[in-house]
């Protein structure tokens, strides 16, 4: 339970508690132990989801506990089934299985709580070198080697926070902070919330911004009209605008990312991962209920925007493995993160997000840029 609410308490330099969840899954002395490691960890690093998918959803508490006991459902399997009393390489061996089926898709769609995310902590810009090291020392764990992983581990974490710096950032790139609420899940951003945002934007160019992101869903649904909201307000400004917002489709609609300047817009990122349940529901298309958030998995994991080659997580999508590095093996030079936390009420969702994102940054070495509505 401490490796993954220690890990995941929301401050990037803990993130290395996580990796003593190898030890002890590895050592567990049964299959049902093992499994109750498995879940005791990745309930404490999503600890916040109860809270967080009852205001979501405008329903009792109880249903966000048993949300947050489904989705640990896949993690607990997987490490149960891969579990083996054989020690050495077999134990090692069934550990790097079981990581790569929660990095990838189908698993990986609720892969969060990865302890690989430390990398960016352990090794600060060393890339896949450290992210290969990370994975290294994740695999000594589940061995008598945990004797050397671990003040290796201790000693890398204390260096990093004693000469940690944040992430680099883009000149003339700002991310504009926002503190809309919401009353309940599909509320979309009105003409005065946007307005609102428009005031922001300016007061941002005229502080000499050059690119001003905004948080998931304050351009609200993107239509021909929202359009001409914004190219007529930045006619006059020298900005560009990078903002999220949501595209109706035949079937289901898209989470998107928009460039806009006073000369038009485009849609250059569809997010890859929605949010299983709440957003993602494929089993309404076996209805013929087109109704949730489209998946692109595989598409669009850099583009080019604003003259950056930039990987765009959208909310979900900072809490796992796959989409960060998919953007990264295709030669992202920026991180461009956005998010719309106004359901997490209390708990420490977004914290975790910036703490994960800020970590990928820093193992690549590449600027990052956030902009969070809560």
């Amino acid at each position: 339970m401490a490796t993954g609410t220690i890990g995941w308490s929301g401050n990037v330099l803990l993130l290395p508690a996580g990796m003593l969840f190898p030890a002890f899954w590895a050592y567990a002395p049964s299959r049902a132990v093992a499994a109750m490691v498995a879940a005791a960890h990745f309930l404490g690093a999503s600890r916040g989801l109860p809270q967080g998918a009852s205001i979501f959803f405008g329903s009792q508490y109880a249903i966000g506990l048993g949300l947050w006991f489904a989705a640990s459902l896949v993690f607990v399997a997987v490490h149960s089934v891969l579990w083996t009393r054989r020690s050495g390489w077999p134990r090692m061996l069934r550990y790097l299985i079981a990581s790569v089926l929660m990095s990838l898709p189908p698993f990986g769609i609720v892969g969060w709580a990865s302890p690989i995310t430390a990398a960016g902590v352990l090794f600060p810009g060393w890339s896949w070198f450290g992210l290969a090291a990370t994975a290294i020392l994740l695999l000594m764990m589940t061995t008598n080697l945990w004797r050397i992983a671990v003040p290796v581990v201790a000693g890398c974490a204390a260096w990093s926070a004693a000469f940690w710096t944040e992430p680099k950032v883009i000149e003339g790139w700002t991310g504009i902070n926002t503190t809309f609420g919401y009353e309940g899940a599909g509320q979309l951003a009105g003409y005065e919330q946007q307005r609102e945002t428009i005031t922001m934007v300016r007061r941002a160019a005229g502080q000499g911004a050059k690119v001003a992101v905004l948080p998931e869903s304050a351009l609200g649904l993107w239509t021909p009209t929202t359009e001409k909201l914004w190219t007529d307000a930045l006619s006059e400004l020298p900005v560009t605008v990078i903002g999220g917002a949501a595209v109706v489709q035949r079937t289901g609609y898209d989470t998107v990312m928009v460039e806009i300047s006073g000369s038009g817009s485009r849609i250059f990122y569809r997010e890859r991962i929605p949010v299983p349940v709440s957003m993602w529901q494929p089993w309404r298309r076996l209805t013929g209920d087109g109704d949730g958030a489209n998946a692109y998995f595989f598409d669009n994991p850099v583009t080019q925007v604003a003259g950056t080659r930039a990987a765009p997580l959208i909310c979900y999508e900072q809490l796992l493995v796959w989409p960060v590095l998919q953007s990264m093996a295709m030669g992202s030079d920026a991180i461009v993160a956005i998010g719309n936390g106004w359901w997490t009420g209390e708990s420490n969702i977004t914290d975790i997000q910036r703490a994960s994102v800020t970590a990928w940054a820093k193992l690549f070495d590449v600027p990052l840029v956030i902009a969070f509505n809560e």
